[in-house]
């Protein structure tokens, strides 16, 4: 199928766009670099950097067969501080996004949800009619978005399917977890591992769980991953669906310590701080409906699994060890362009890079809106990542961008930015 991926530089987008690579896709990494790195996209997807709700509308003109959303800001804390990054960010963004699947008759979406839309649960593990009762900003936008899906799929049929988890870890290969600001467990307990803090803290040691610490549910990418693919799959016109994504079990926090002691060789101090409020004791998923309809399992569930292969990525990004398989790109695959959306105005490249048309090395360029470079050379200049292999894309004397009334082509200065397609 041919897909769009927005937030598909970041952690758990780049992890699903590589997963959809190797399974064969035509894929389209949208993504404005924001809070994700362009050395994240996969060898073998193209790579657009831009705004959902300023590139999608083009993207999706040429005829997709599907979305995987993923683009959105993430931080509990600043959407508190600052809910008006969220709700333009994430739910104005999506509404645009939603906007050119209907009106290019998009049929398939995949959205990346969040467990955060249930808030503090009356029972666990959750199932999906569970209470959404979101207690921030950040799980409130994502309800939003789940919402209007819901409507579209109603009056529009779309075939919708939302993944709702709680905590994402582990790595497949050179594709791991870099956040600028790190507020998730295992990547900060390895970062005292690596020398990057003294200490780890724990808040509270006097929780009703089994050692006195919170359970949280921990969800490997790669099973992530294979989940959003079987939801793509399963996709039904005019339902929306949702599923929840777990272990139905959980770890606690010196459980999970523990694990990345055993891994990593390091004795990683610990700290106990006093307990944050609103913090449940536990929160897991249940996966029941997401087994039964969707077929999926997820199989790497222990913490030995998830914390190695988080360590592994994090010993390469440290320029220690192997990538693993995932480093080294297949050698059938051929490495797109990269677009820049932000940097210049729009034309219309009509050509392959090579060989009759439609059939050029793998690249088929056919009607592709993309921006040209803003000077004088007509190369649009590939961004320059660890492990990626790019293509510039010669536009020299391409034709204006035909599609005037949305977007015609301009010969200085950009669009102004609006909903950000920021990583997951």
């Amino acid at each position: 199928m041919k897909l769009l991926v927005t937030g598909g530089a970041g952690y758990v987008g780049s992890v699903c766009a590589a997963h959809l690579v190797d399974a064969g896709h035509d894929v389209t990494v949208l993504d404005d670099l924001s809070t994700g790195h362009a050395d994240a996209v996969p060898d073998g997807a193209e790579f657009v950097k831009g705004d959902v709700g300023e590139a999608a509308d083009d993207l999706l003109a040429d005829g997709v067969d599907g979305v995987l959303h993923f683009a959105a800001r993430s931080l509990v804390g600043e959407s508190v501080q600052r809910p008006e990054l969220y709700w333009q960010g994430n739910v104005v963004a999506s509404l645009r996004l939603l906007e050119a699947i209907r009106r290019h008759g998009t049929p398939r979406l995949v959205f990346s949800s969040t467990a955060a839309t249930y808030g503090e649960p009356e029972q666990v593990p959750i199932r999906e009619d569970a209470p959404a009762r979101p207690t921030n900003p950040y799980g409130a936008s994502k309800l939003a978005i789940d919402n209007m899906i819901t409507s579209y799929a109603v009056a529009h049929g779309l075939a919708g399917v939302s993944l709702r988890y709680f905590n994402v870890a582990g790595a497949h290969g050179r594709f791991g977890e870099r956040h600028v600001v790190e507020t998730h467990l295992i990547p900060i307990v390895l970062q005292v591992a690596s020398g990057d803090r003294e200490s780890m803290q724990i808040y509270g040691d006097d929780w009703p769980t089994p050692d006195g610490t919170c359970v949280r549910d921990y969800i490997h990418v790669d099973d992530l991953a294979e989940a959003h693919l079987l939801a793509l799959a399963h996709a039904e016109p005019g339902r929306h669906a949702v599923y929840n994504l777990g272990s139905g079990t959980g770890f606690s926090v010196r459980e999970v310590v523990e694990a990345c002691r055993a891994v990593t060789g390091h004795p990683i101090p610990t700290v106990v701080a006093p307990r944050r409020s609103g913090d449940p004791a536990v929160l897991v998923a249940s996966s029941e409906a997401a087994a039964a309809a969707l077929g999926w399992r997820p199989t790497r569930t222990d913490l030995a699994t998830i914390v190695g292969d988080a360590w592994r990525f994090t010993q390469l990004r440290h320029g220690v060890g192997p990538a693993g398989p995932a480093q080294r790109p297949s050698a059938t695959r051929t490495p797109r362009a990269t677009v820049d959306l932000a940097r210049c105005p729009l034309v219309s490249l009509s050509t392959d890079c090579g060989g009759s048309p439609g059939h050029g090395v793998g690249h088929r360029w056919s009607r592709r809106l993309i921006r040209g470079a803003c000077d004088a050379g007509s190369d649009v200049a590939p961004a320059r990542g660890a492990g990626r292999r790019v293509f510039s894309a010669a536009v020299s004397g391409a034709a204006p961008a035909r599609r005037s009334g949305r977007r015609a082509a301009r010969s200085g200065g950009c669009p102004p930015r609006r909903g950000r397609a920021a990583s997951r």
